[in-house]
């Protein structure tokens, strides 16, 4: 089991999306991602940093070995009915995590959004 936690500035995302758009939007975060951000209106940018520090808890709780550079895409932050929010691994991310759940966690108020993620290998059979 590994953990991995990240901090991210509102307002340092909300210049981000307004300075590069669309282009820094679909670099970062998926459809999905994005639909749900914009739909939260008043707190779209809280919820796109929040997304935000999601992606890099997980990108570090993977692997202090891996690089944290990785394809932001490649982990979706989705909410289910209930609002919780979950991981979802796509690409080449979805491989390396084959064997892996996560689990996460999202908070953010008016200047900082702060994640916690933590990923353990699969049990099942065989294994």
């Amino acid at each position: 089991m590994r953990c991995g936690t990240d901090i991210c500035s509102v307002e340092r995302m909300k210049a981000s999306i307004e300075k590069f758009g669309e282009k820094f939007l679909h670099r970062v975060f998926t459809e999905k991602e994005i639909e749900y951000c914009e739909s939260r209106k008043m707190t779209k940018y809280e919820s796109y940093a929040a997304r935000f520090a999601g992606k890099e808890a997980v990108y570090k709780a993977i692997s202090p070995d891996r690089n944290q550079g990785g394809v932001f895409t490649e982990v979706e932050i989705l909410n289910e009915e209930s609002g919780r929010p979950y991981v979802a691994f796509h690409g080449e991310l979805a491989k390396v995590a084959e064997k892996m759940h996560a689990e996460v966690s999202l908070s953010h108020e008016k200047e900082y959004a702060i994640a916690t993620a933590i990923v353990f290998n699969k049990i099942g059979k065989g294994e």
